[in-house]
């Protein structure tokens, strides 16, 4: 297993007042082949917004939400089989922007937990 540095760009998001969104999720680029070969399966692991883990091929091709860090490495992992893979740990949030394969469970919680931050919101006005 190989662990590589971030290739990420931030999203060039502004609030009203001009000033970067705290909680702008970052953009992932493609890997650099000097570093990953294409050959090597390669996924990107960390945190969305909400706190859960996302594992997400650098391809596109497969991606997923979870509760652990373990969970989203094994998944990573199951994907590539038989052949290892490369994981890229991104220090920012991202965000899963295709179909979640990993456990629905979390990404139901997900939409739940958010949805209860907006009710909640809503009540303290």
């Amino acid at each position: 297993m190989a662990a590589v540095a971030l290739q990420a760009v931030h999203r060039a998001s502004k609030s009203r007042t001009g000033a970067p969104d705290i909680g702008a999720a970052t953009a992932l680029k493609p890997l650099d082949p000097d570093v990953v070969s294409p050959a090597i399966p390669a996924f990107f692991i960390g945190h969305n917004r909400a706190g859960l883990w996302v594992a997400r091929e650098a391809q596109g091709r497969a991606g997923g939400l979870f509760l652990f860090k373990s969970s989203a490495v094994e998944f990573a992992h199951r994907r590539s089989a038989p052949a290892r893979c490369a994981l890229v740990f991104p220090a920012e949030t991202f965000e899963l922007d295709i179909e979640n394969q990993g456990s629905p469970l979390v990404a139901l919680a997900a939409r739940w937990l958010d949805g209860m931050k907006r009710h909640l919101a809503r009540l303290v006005r």
